[in-house]
Order: C-alpha cells, then structure tokens, then sequence
C-alpha cells in the first residue's frame, strides 16, 4: 500500500515534469483565437493553472472538463488559467468544442514541442501552479485528484473567494488515473 500512496503524493514515478519550487520558464505562445499569451505578462496580475494535454489522451478528455468547471466557478479572479494544447489548430478546436472548454487555449510547436519540452512533460496531463513570483508550487501529473482539490483552493484564494464545489454529489471522481 506504500507504493500507492507514494504514487499518489508524487513520489516514486518515473513521470517527469518540473518539480516544486522550481522557477517556470518563461515563454510566449499563441492562443488558438491568434492572440499572443505571454507567462510574464499573466505572472504580472497574479498567479497561473497551466495545464497540458493532447487531444486523443483519454486522461486529459476526463481532467479538462473539471477544468472548465474551475473556470466556471472562479471565472480567473485573480489568477489566470491556460492551457497548452500538443495538437494543431483545427484538432484543438474539435477538442474544445467536444469538451466544452472556454477558458484560453495555448498552442505548442507541433514539430518541436518546446513549451512542453522546457517543462519537462513526459506524460499528458500535467498541470502547475505557479505562484506570481514565478514558483512551480504544484507539479502534477496524470490525474490526482488530491492535486486538482489543492488547485480549486489555490484558485479560491487568489479571488479571495469560498471554495467552489467541483465535484458533483454522487459523481464517481478516481483519486488517481496515470497520465
């Protein structure tokens, strides 16, 4: 029972992403309406969720609607919520329409990777947050649900609002799906 517990804290995975307490790299990408999204800029009004998937992930199709309730409830009151799609254009879009995601979605070099790659991302999804001072202070990978619960709070405090509920009741959530 370690080892799930151990998996369940982050410890133990052969996934690799940037860890806590490591500052993000910075970087520059376009959002799939054309418009340019710049970490430093959003870091300026306050803290970032940044998440990452690939469209045929079946992970990411289950951890980015729950996103899109985050969204919904905060609607980024102080913080901002992006992610960062490995796709192209049109795939993105299907996914997003698909999905029902509204919050701004980033798209990488599909050829290079090198949002993804500076990350270190290994395995789809892997969402951050990153405080404003620039701080990864969650690193997750896959899902966890203990890590998208430490979010929504990250979340209502930086809107300095109540926690909002994410999870319906009686709606089966796993505590963790490999990414």
């Amino acid at each position: 029972m370690r080892w799930l517990t151990n998996i369940l804290k982050g410890r133990g995975r052969s996934m690799a992403a940037l860890n806590t307490g490591t500052k993000a790299p910075d970087f520059e990408l376009k959002t799939l309406d054309g418009k340019r999204f710049s970490l430093r800029e959003a870091l300026a009004r306050g803290p970032v969720a940044l998440a990452f998937f690939k469209v045929s992930c079946p992970i990411c199709q289950f951890a980015l609607p729950y996103l899109e309730r985050l969204h919904q409830a905060y609607r980024q009151k102080g913080y901002t919520l992006v992610a960062v799609s490995q796709n192209d254009a049109k795939e993105t879009a299907a996914f997003n329409k698909e999905f029902g995601v509204t919050f701004p979605v980033l798209l990488d070099d599909t050829r290079t990777y090198p949002v993804s790659n500076a990350y270190g991302l290994t395995n789809v999804p892997t969402l951050f947050w990153i405080a404003a001072d620039g701080e990864i202070e969650i690193s997750s990978v896959g899902w966890l649900k203990m890590d998208f619960e430490a979010i929504n709070r990250k979340m209502a405090e930086a809107g300095k609002i109540s926690i909002a509920p994410v999870f319906k009741p009686g709606e089966s959530v796993p505590d963790f799906r490999a990414g």
